[in-house]
């Protein structure tokens, strides 16, 4: 068997449900915070529980059954206290959960608390809900309504009607009511973030418009300056892509699993009441719209701020081609002159040579005439001419074989 054959074949028993069927109080929280702080939190409220470190379990809180799930970035906790059918008023966290979560207390992301009963004198206005929502769930089994408003103390309440839900069907129930509340929550963690950022990105696109114009002006002198500024943006840019990135993805994850659980309530309309799944769907797409909105406006600035950066460098490889082509030209030219200037030289050098060789034999004459040779001066240019034409055409061998090389 592959080693991890058994840990991926369990995955289909993680996350389970608290199963009951009596009326009771579930207190759901979800906290912000890794492994360490769920770690902590559990040995204070449950020292004796068996597998703190495991990434969920059941145990028991004050004698009634208790939960804990680890996720990602946060964990949460479930207590189920069950109460008398007559006794369905609403009730304070028990102070056992609410003594150990008292060092988290600013790092509550959600607190639901779902008062489950039968449908028997069900007196609706006792319960405090102000222009409610509701919806018949399960195939019309049960019951669930809300307000969706807190309380002093930050608590998110739900009424359950229970119809004809076993104890497993009830438990699933709840526990898509509790998740739909949490990652909701945690999608809407983003919107704080996508705001902040929404009022840099407007900065950041007047910036662009402005990198836009003056690239657009052609201006050689300023492409230094401006290909640095591009770049100061670009940086500031992919700084807050990579940033948030996590952050808006987690965004749509969350609010994924929210649609998903909401379709797996199977609603149906009691009376005319506005039904749970349309009161949140209305409210919270517009969160998620804004958040992808800004991630995609995130991405598109940063690609628009690539695209300038390379018209920018296209232009200066242009403008630097251009001036190579210049200097090569001024070479040529200066080339061709010194071609000419060469030609010159030479010119001038072969009738220097001649003329020392002219005077070298006119003295070679007049020595050998005082020595008393008796040449006539047609018998010297006769003997000397031949010697002269050699000696040219030595020099302009040479000359012509140093051009060669």
């Amino acid at each position: 068997m592959h080693p991890q054959r058994a840990t991926l074949h369990n995955e289909l028993h993680a996350r389970p449900s608290l199963y009951f069927d009596e009326p009771a109080h579930v207190f759901h929280l979800a906290v912000l915070g890794g492994d360490e702080a769920c770690a902590a939190l559990l040995r204070r409220c449950c020292p004796h529980a068996s597998d703190t470190e495991a990434a969920q379990g059941i145990t028991r809180l004050d004698g009634h059954p208790f939960k804990w799930e680890r996720h990602a970035e946060f964990f949460t906790l479930t207590l189920v206290v069950p109460c008398a059918s007559a006794n369905t008023d609403w009730k304070t966290l028990p102070a056992a959960l609410a003594e150990a979560i008292a060092p988290h207390a600013d790092k509550v992301i959600n607190s639901v608390q779902v008062l489950v009963r039968d449908d028997n004198d069900l007196d609706l206005p006792r319960y405090g809900f102000k222009d409610p929502a509701g919806s018949c769930v399960g195939g019309g089994d049960a019951v669930v309504w809300s307000d969706f408003r807190l309380t002093e103390d930050g608590t998110n309440r739900f009424l359950f009607i229970n119809r004809r839900l076993n104890a497993y069907r009830q438990g699933r129930m709840i526990r898509r009511l509790l998740e739909i509340e949490t990652y909701r929550m945690m999608a809407s963690l983003t919107l704080t973030t996508a705001k902040a950022l929404g009022q840099e990105l407007d900065a950041f696109d007047k910036t662009l418009v402005s990198l836009s114009e003056r690239s657009a002006s052609g201006d050689q002198r300023d492409s230094k300056s401006l290909l640095d500024a591009i770049a100061h943006l670009s940086r500031q840019v992919v700084s807050r892509t990579v940033k948030n990135r996590h952050r808006f993805g987690a965004t749509q994850a969350y609010a994924q699993l929210v649609f998903e659980r909401l379709g797996e309530l199977r609603e149906t309309h009691v009376g005319d009441c506005q039904r749970l799944g349309v009161f949140i769907e209305r409210r919270f797409k517009p969160t998620v719209r804004y958040c992808a909105a800004t991630e995609q406006r995130l991405e598109q600035l940063a690609k628009n701020v690539a695209n300038l950066g390379d018209l920018l460098q296209a232009r200066v490889q242009v403008e630097m081609e251009e001036q190579n082509a210049e200097i090569l030209r001024s070479l040529n030219a200066r080339a061709d002159a010194q071609v000419k200037i060469q030609r010159a030289v030479e010119g001038l050098s072969i009738i220097a040579i001649t003329y020392y060789l002219l005077n070298l034999f006119k003295l070679l004459y007049g020595g050998l005439n005082v020595l008393g040779a008796g040449l006539t001066a047609r018998e010297a240019l006769l003997g000397m001419a031949p010697p002269a034409l050699l000696v040219l055409l030595v020099i302009l061998m040479r000359i012509r074989r140093a051009k060669q090389h």
